[in-house]
């Protein structure tokens, strides 16, 4: 295979997105549109040394080899890689894959990153501001290009403050508070939660054994949304979600200028009964900020980088956990 000019390789770029509900790759040349995704909907494992390097592989090789050759490359140089808990759980992939697709693939130089990196370069691209990533967790990333700042993210028993398993959660605390009589109970969601999940004394036992509890609470959230217009407990779970929200946006934003706020995830779904709140919320605690419509998702903001690592464009800070690219000697 040759270039456009027919004499020189096509080396071209393979870019990664790494997350809950499973893996997505794709490839590309600068200027040009990448390969359509090829996706696996098993999500990378992680165990005692954190996100699994040898699981990602063997998901991705496969896709990469097959992207190259439909899209008509002789090889990738560059590959960007976000991953969800890359920031605490990728040690493992930090120290190996580098190595791994230098060997396998030829790759040169690897960018790993936080899938809050990916969704912020997604969402906004290179420029000043905040990114709230909302979807069954919430985590805010913020850059003035010198450096990047994070707030929550700690999980749905520490924190994720206003993403969707909390909401869920919040909701399903009212309905057992209108169970027993207790003050702060809403009936409409307790009719809510036992339609969804039956009679509500069954409620523990259903939802503490299940390791993906997040998830399950995260459920609830569209019922909680569904309620707000004419309940107000559950429109005011939706004003506090958006308070923390909007908390976890100022915590992160630069100061300086007029940067751009963006929310992106899949609680963008819940509509206005959050987004309207959380509006008002932004333009209190961040009066200088403009709230803009996410521009693409986290596969968008990985091609984003490939495309300016390959280009020489990069000018996102570099940041141990968050995001770091490595040279290797490749083949």
């Amino acid at each position: 295979m040759s270039g456009p000019g027919g004499d020189a390789p096509a080396v071209g770029f393979l870019a990664v997105d790494s997350g809950g509900s499973g893996l997505r790759a794709v490839v590309g040349l600068p200027g040009r549109e990448p390969s359509v995704p090829r996706l696996s909907r098993e999500p990378v494992r992680t165990g005692a040394r954190g996100i699994d390097p040898g699981h990602l592989l063997e998901q991705l090789l496969p896709m990469a080899r097959a992207s190259i050759a439909e899209y008509g490359l002789d090889r990738v140089d560059t590959v960007v890689v976000g991953a969800a808990g890359m920031a605490g759980l990728g040690d493992a992939l930090r120290a190996e894959l580098p190595g791994a697709l230098a060997r396998e693939l030829g790759v040169r130089t690897v960018a790993l990153a936080a899938d809050a990196v990916t969704a912020y370069i997604g969402a906004l691209g290179p420029c000043p501001g905040a990114v709230l990533a909302a979807g069954t967790g919430l985590i805010a990333i913020g850059t003035d290009l010198a450096g990047w700042r994070r707030a929550d993210g700690w999980g749905h028993l520490l924190g994720d403050c206003g993403g969707g398993a909390w909401i869920g959660r919040a909701g399903l605390e009212a309905a057992l508070r209108a169970f027993d009589g207790r003050d702060g109970g809403s009936a409409a969601l307790r009719a809510c939660a036992e339609e969804r999940f039956g009679p509500l004394t069954g409620l523990p036992g259903l939802l503490y054994p299940r390791t993906d509890r997040p998830a399950v609470l995260a459920s609830f959230a569209p019922q909680v949304a569904e309620c707000a217009a004419h309940d107000p407990v559950a429109a005011g779970i939706l004003h506090a979600a958006a308070r923390h929200m909007a908390e976890s946006a100022a915590a992160v934003c630069p100061t300086a200028g007029e940067p751009r706020v963006a929310l992106t995830g899949g609680l963008l779904k819940l509509g206005d009964p959050l987004l309207a709140p959380l509006a008002e919320k932004l333009t209190v605690l961040l009066p200088r900020a403009r709230q803009v419509p996410a521009a693409g998702d986290p596969l968008h903001g990985a091609v984003r980088l490939a495309s300016d690592l390959v280009s020489g464009l990069l000018t996102l800070p570099s940041d141990e956990r968050m995001f770091s690219v490595v040279h290797t000697k490749g083949d």
